[in-house]
Parts: structure tokens; C-alpha cells; sequence
């Protein structure tokens, strides 16, 4: 099937297990299951799983079902959201088109809603997966959402705002961290679950690294380019809070070269992969082009 198709197979068997593997709303305590799913099924890009899918079926028939791990990232991923959203963080109003969880509830229920799917990506991972490659799945996703990968990014992140001397080092730590760090992963738990080889696992990591890298530029140059209605999301916001972005160090230019640059690492890294990597490279030449 043509990589569209392709794409839309992978987001739809997402929607139809976050719906299957989450806990209904109407369980007890129904507000936070309903504030749960209200930020996990408001759609997105949900390009987390469908790497983890696609990635997974690189290799053999896959010895497990990705799809729980896949639910899982996806978890993690809305959870920080869910609190970069918080007014103690970014304070946004808007995110996939519709009001933050905080506007739609409440900034207490917000909070505790990010820390239940926290906290449930990994009772999937403990339910859905024996021990191997459970152990590593729950290890991989772990460190990626630890305080040296995605929070560690995001910590950065909050003390590079406004801050007049940021360097690229320091912007290259929060890019390859808040989103390259699950971009990673997400291949990674993919290819757990296919019984991939360390040398597998070293390539998806490089291939993810790039991607995740590529991602974040065309974040950066997006948000001062697109306008809300397009992104889904409040445009402006970085400038705004003055974070350090490659647009702010670079110009829009500079940015653009870079996620060129990426992008061609992204898919020279494809070659070290086996079997057939023709989605992954036309998803990469997807990401540089895309407006939202």
C-alpha cells in the first residue's frame, strides 16, 4: 500500500487500541478516566505509535503485539503535554485544536490526569508483555521519559527561557531530550518487540535520534511561521516566552539548513536497517515538509 495508506492503517489501529486498552470513563473515579481520554483520544499526529508499529514490522512477524507498547508511548507523550501545558509551564490554552486539559477541567485534575498516564504506560507494559522483552521495554521506556532524557529536556528547556546567552550545545541537549528521547524509544520498543538484534536496536536509535531532531527544527521554524488554526496549538509561543529554539539561535534559515542536514543523516541512516524501510524514508521526507 502507497505510504499514506499505510499511515492511515497505523493511526487507525492506534485510535481503536487506545480505546480498547485505556480504562473506560465511567470507571470509578470517572472524572480523571474521562480527563485521561479526553487528552489521549483528541488526536494528533500520533507519530510516536505508529513508529512504534512500523519499526516493528521491519523485522520478522512480530513475537508480540506492538500495539500496547504503542498505547503506552503514547501515554507518556500526552502526559507531558498535559503538564507542558500547566500555567506553571507554558500556561496554553489550546492544544490539538481544542482547550488544554486544565481549561477543559481543572488545573488539579490536569495534573493528576498526566500522572495516571504516566504511571499507566507501564502497567501496559508489565500486562501486555512476559518478562522478555518486558524487563527491557519497561528499561527503555523508562530512561526515555526519565530526568535525563524527556524531563531532563524539558528542565532545560524552562532555564533557557529568555536567557540572552543560550548556546547550541545547550539547545541541541533540550532538542535530542524533550523530543528526540521518545521519537527514539518508540522505534526501539518497535523492534523489542520483533526480537531485533543490539546492532538492530543502535541503528533504530540513530534513525530516531536524526528523526527526532528533524522533528523539533520544523517544530521551532512552525511555530514562527503557521498560525494557530494550522497548528492546532498557539503559534507564537516560543518567541513569546523567549525560549531557546533553533529558529531564535539560527533564523529561519539556519533552522531550515539544519533540518535539510537531518533529515539527509535521518536517511542515510535507513541503509544499517533490514527489511523494508521504504515507509520510515517517506515518512522522513514527510516530516521536513510538513505544516502542522
Amino acid at each position: 500500500m502507497d505510504f499514506s495508506t499505510q499511515f492511515n492503517y497505523y493511526v487507525a489501529r492506534t485510535e481503536k487500541a487506545l480505546d480498547q486498552l485505556l480504562p473506560p470513563a465511567a470507571t470509578r473515579p470517572a472524572r480523571i478516566h474521562d480527563a485521561m481520554r479526553y487528552s489521549l483520544q483528541a488526536g494528533g499526529k500520533r507519530l510516536r505509535p505508529v513508529l512504534v508499529q512500523s519499526a516493528a514490522a521491519l523485522f520478522r512477524a512480530p513475537l508480540h503485539d506492538p500495539l500496547p507498547a504503542a498505547v503506552a508511548i503514547e501515554c507518556v507523550h500526552t502526559y507531558s503535554l498535559i503538564h507542558d501545558d500547566l500555567p506553571c509551564m507554558d500556561n496554553d490554552d489550546l492544544r490539538r485544536g481544542r482547550p488544554t486539559a486544565h481549561k477543559q477541567f481543572d488545573e488539579a485534575t490536569a495534573l493528576l490526569a498526566g500522572d495516571a498516564l504516566l504511571t499507566y504506560a507501564f502497567e501496559l507494559l508489565t500486562h501486555h508483555y512476559p518478562a522478555d522483552p518486558g524487563f527491557a521495554l519497561v528499561r527503555e521506556l523508562a530512561d526515555a521519559a526519565g530526568s535525563r532524557r524527556l524531563i531532563g529536556g524539558q528542565m532545560e528547556d524552562l532555564l533557557a527561557e529568555k536567557k540572552s546567552d543560550a548556546t547550541a550545545d545547550e539547545l541541541e541537549f533540550i532538542h535530542l531530550n524533550k523530543t528526540a528521547a521518545m521519537i527514539e524509544a518508540s522505534l526501539v520498543l518497535g523492534g523489542l518487540t520483533s526480537g531485533a538484534t543490539e546492532s538492530d536496536l543502535a541503528a533504530l536509535r540513530v534513525f530516531g535520534r536524526e528523526l527526532g531532531l528533524t522533528f523539533q527544527i520544523v517544530d521551532d521554524i512552525l511555530d514562527a511561521t503557521a498560525d494557530s488554526a494550522t497548528l492546532g496549538k498557539t503559534a507564537g509561543k516560543d518567541a513569546q516566552a523567549g525560549k531557546t529554539t533553533f529558529v531564535r539561535l539560527h533564523g529561519l534559515e539556519g533552522a531550515r539548513r539544519f533540518a535539510r542536514e537531518h533529515t539527509a543523516r535521518a536517511l542515510a541512516s535507513l541503509t544499517k536497517l533490514p527489511g523494508d524501510t521504504a515507509f520510515l524514508r517517506q515518512l522522513v521526507e514527510t516530516m521536513l515538509v510538513r505544516n502542522h
